[in-house]
C-alpha cells in the first residue's frame, strides 16, 4: 500500500517520497513533518493513491510547483482534515499549525505503514468427519481464536490458523505429527507430554484399535483441550511465556506404532 502511493506521488508530483517505518499499524502521509491523512484515529475510510495525489495537487499548487527552498508559505493545516480525510478532528497533530515559520529545503512527502505481524497457529488432524475428538477440538480451537484474535489485533498482531489433515505415514513423518489431534502455536506443541487413550470413533473409521490425544489443563484431563488452555498457550507465545530465544524442540524422525496402524489399516480399506 506505502510503496504504491509512494510511485503515484513520484509519478504525478515529481517529488521525492521517503518510507519510514511506522507503528502499531498505523498509516500516515506527511508533507514536510505536517501529517495529512492518518489512520491514528480508527478512521475506515482511506482514498485511493489518485485521490491523496489530487489533494495533495488541490492543497498547495503554489508550493509543489514554486517553493525554491526558501520559507514556506503554506495554507494553514487545520484545512488539511476537511481536504484530505474528513477524520482527523480537530485538535490532532497538524491541525491548526499554519507552518509559516518552518524553512523547506526539499518538497518531500513521507509516508509511514507497519505491517501486521503474523502469529501461526497449525492444528493438525487424521479425520474430521467421524472422529469426535477432532471434530471438538477444532470447535474449541475455532471459540478461543476468535476470543483472543481480537485483542492482538489491537497491537498489530494477526493471527492465522493453518488447519492440516494428515493423510499418510509420510505426510506425519515430515511435519512430526506424533498424536491426532495436535495444537501447535508458532511450531511448538501447546501440551509436550502426549498422553492419549482409545478412540472408539477412530477405531470404527479404520477398522482397528487406535489411541487419540488427552489434553492435560490444571491436573485434569480432557478428550478436548478447553478453551483457557488454548488462550494460554497462545497469550504465552505471544507475550514471552515461551524462550523466545529458543527454537522449536526438534520434530522425531519417526512416527508410533499407533500412528503406524491407522494409516496402514486406511491404506487397507481402499
Amino acid at each position: 500500500m506505502a510503496s504504491s502511493l509512494a510511485a503515484a506521488i513520484r509519478s504525478s508530483l515529481g517529488v521525492d517520497v521517503n518510507l519510514k517505518e511506522g507503528h502499531g499499524g498505523i498509516f500516515e502521509v506527511s508533507l514536510d513533518g505536517n501529517i495529512v491523512y492518518t489512520n491514528n484515529r480508527e478512521c475506515s475510510c482511506r482514498p485511493s493513491n489518485e485521490e491523496i495525489v489530487q489533494r495533495i495537487k488541490e492543497y498547495s499548487p503554489g508550493f509543489i510547483k514554486s517553493n525554491p527552498g526558501c520559507c514556506c508559505s503554506t495554507p494553514a493545516m487545520e484545512a488539511v482534515p476537511e481536504i484530505f480525510t474528513g477524520c482527523c478532528p480537530p485538535g490532532a497533530s497538524g491541525a491548526g499549525n499554519s507552518n509559516t515559520s518552518c524553512c523547506c529545503t526539499d518538497n518531500s512527502i513521507a509516508t509511514s505503514v507497519q505491517p501486521k505481524r503474523q502469529f501461526l497457529i497449525e492444528f493438525m488432524f487424521i479425520d474430521l468427519s467421524v472422529c469426535t475428538r477432532c471434530q471438538r477440538t477444532e470447535s474449541s480451537l475455532e471459540e478461543a481464536v476468535s476470543e483472543v484474535a481480537r485483542i492482538l489485533e489491537a497491537t498489530g498482531v494477526e493471527v492465522v490458523v493453518r488447519k492440516i489433515h494428515i493423510q499418510t505415514e509420510a505426510q506425519a513423518r515430515e511435519l512430526g505429527f506424533i498424536s491426532s489431534p495436535t495444537i501447535r502455536v508458532n511450531g511448538r506443541d501447546i501440551q509436550m507430554d502426549v498422553r492419549e487413550s482409545l478412540c472408539e470413533s477412530c477405531g470404527d473409521l479404520c477398522g482397528d484399535d487406535v489411541d487419540c490425544r488427552v489434553w492435560v489443563y490444571q491436573g485434569k484431563e480432557y478428550d478436548t483441550p478447553p478453551k483457557a488452555m488454548i488462550i494460554d498457550a497462545i497469550l504465552k507465545e505471544v507475550y514471552g511465556g515461551s524462550d523466545k530465544s529458543s527454537e522449536p524442540p526438534a520434530r522425531p524422525v519417526d512416527i508410533p506404532d499407533n500412528l503406524k496402524r491407522f494409516f496402514a489399516a486406511m491404506q487397507n480399506k481402499l
